[in-house]
């Protein structure tokens, strides 16, 4: 079961000490969930307004979200797209400096993906059962292979009237795996190569990241192991920031609103403990190399 692991910086500059970096590299690579309790992001005086805005929009996404390259999208037109883009900009730019500060093994390899705002509240909101995140799943983009790198991923609640953010953790990424791997398809190679082709997705999608999406589509389809297995609830109050490797932490969010989150992919030879992977994990129980 993963739990929460503190650590207590409060500036998104600092430098964790040499045991708050060890015991934040342990705990992320062993599938915890590190949590700074006093880390909030500070909103600019026009930024507040942009949060009743977009989250009033009847057309908002459920993610809007950001890349350096490409800017905002998902957005309603109404919105101010120059103050989303610098928002999140500099929300990018707060966890890349945190990064630095608490996991400096990991910064020379990071690789920055996708940052997003979550303005529209989690609970009653009607999806289909694939994109239901408040489904316990490990994540897995669809479009986005990552060819086995990890998804490392910060989130912080900055609602700006005290409503927490609120997830559900379950079982550890190697018995999910041992539950799932037995009822997966194999992957198609010809399919991969014209998803590619096609541009469904954005780079080859590699046995590897077939088996994670199976994995992810399972576990949400799977009513009854969502109802029986082991899983804890926690809250995030505004004004907390966290981090997970979300590719091995199985999760759910159940309700919250007002949420941002910055991906960062990393290479696998980059871990302390490459072994932990999932991909190491994946090949160990199908005994076959996927990436």
């Amino acid at each position: 079961m993963s739990k929460l692991i503190d650590i207590p910086l409060r500036h998104w500059d600092a430098s964790g000490s040499a045991a708050q970096q060890a015991a934040a590299l342990q705990a992320l690579e062993e599938g915890q969930v590190l949590l700074l309790p006093a880390l909030g992001f500070p909103l600019q005086q026009e930024e507040h307004a942009l949060l009743e805005g977009v989250a009033g929009s009847a057309s908002s996404a459920k993610n809007i979200s950001w890349e350096a390259a490409r800017g905002v999208r998902g957005h309603d037109d109404a919105c101010d797209a120059s103050l989303l883009a610098a928002l999140m900009q500099r929300y990018a730019g707060h966890t890349q400096r945190l990064l630095a500060g608490l996991l400096p093994g990991y910064v020379p390899h990071l690789q920055q993906g996708k940052g997003s705002f979550r303005p529209v509240e989690i609970a009653g909101r009607a999806t289909s059962w694939r994109k239901d995140d408040t489904r316990l799943h490990v994540d897995s983009f669809p479009s986005s292979p990552t060819q086995g790198r990890r998804i490392l991923r910060v989130f912080t609640n900055i609602h700006p009237r005290g409503a927490p953010r609120v997830w559900k953790l379950g079982p550890p990424f190697e018995q999910v795996a041992q539950h799932f791997l037995p009822v997966a398809k194999r992957p198609q190679p010809v399919l991969a190569a014209l998803l590619q082709w096609l541009h469904v997705t954005k780079s080859r999608r590699t046995p590897y990241d077939h088996y994670m999406l199976q994995l992810h589509d399972a576990m949400k389809a799977d009513l009854d192991y969502q109802a029986q297995v082991e899983q804890q609830t926690h809250a995030f109050a505004p004004g907390q920031t966290w981090i997970v490797f979300s590719d091995a932490v199985s999760h759910a969010a159940l309700r919250g609103q007002h949420a941002l989150e910055q991906t960062w992919l990393l290479p696998v030879r980059a871990m302390a403990a490459p072994h932990k992977s999932p991909l190491a994990i994946l090949e160990r129980q199908l005994q076959r190399p996927l990436a």
